[in-house]
């Protein structure tokens, strides 16, 4: 099934929906991540700055501890002053640096996931992963981040809804073209 509605595009299977949104909100047990960048928690700008500063000085404190992390890994944190209970932080790769940038940036996601569904979430946002300082082209991210959603989600077990929360119409269109070529129109 695919759905348009409300600048909403999802589509799944019978044990994981996929779903497209172009605004940026926290809501219940939706997971929110961020970067951890460099040696230490940095909080930087963009997504992860906003969720950190959203979150408060206790997921700054808790992050310390578990940086560096390499591109593609993740790890999870208490959601602190967010509505979420946790946050998923994970390191995307600087296009034309790190290298392979496709592969670190599928493991962005499919390690997101897999930390999320260990620890038994049940629903997991994303933003466009590197797309932003780190330079990736959104349309080239987009395949890659559905691709590796579309690999990863038959293993999950506790995961159940997969969102894309994006910044514009840009990363939305360009989100919704990669979903039709990643699961099918």
């Amino acid at each position: 099934d695919v759905i348009f509605h409300n600048d909403v595009f999802s589509m799944g299977n019978q044990n994981n929906d996929v779903a497209v949104y172009r605004p940026i909100f926290f809501e219940g047990e939706l997971l929110a991540w961020s970067a951890v960048k460099g040696h230490q928690a940095d909080i930087g700008g963009g997504v992860a700055g906003a969720i950190h500063r959203a979150a408060g000085p206790g997921l700054e404190r808790e992050c310390r501890p578990l940086a560096p992390i390499k591109p593609g890994k993740a790890v999870i944190t208490g959601g602190h002053d967010l509505p979420n209970r946790h946050v998923v932080h994970t390191l995307g790769p600087v296009y034309g640096r790190d290298h392979p940038e496709a592969e670190l940036l599928a493991d962005c996601y499919k390690n997101s996931l897999l930390v999320a569904d260990e620890h038994g979430v049940t629903s997991i946002g994303f933003p466009a992963i590197s797309t932003g300082a780190f330079g990736y082209p959104v349309e080239e991210a987009a395949e890659v981040a559905l691709g590796a959603v579309r690999d990863t989600a038959p293993a999950l077990r506790s995961v159940r809804l997969i969102r894309f929360v994006l910044y514009g119409d840009r990363d939305l269109r360009a989100h919704e073209a990669a979903m039709e070529r990643v699961f099918g129109g």
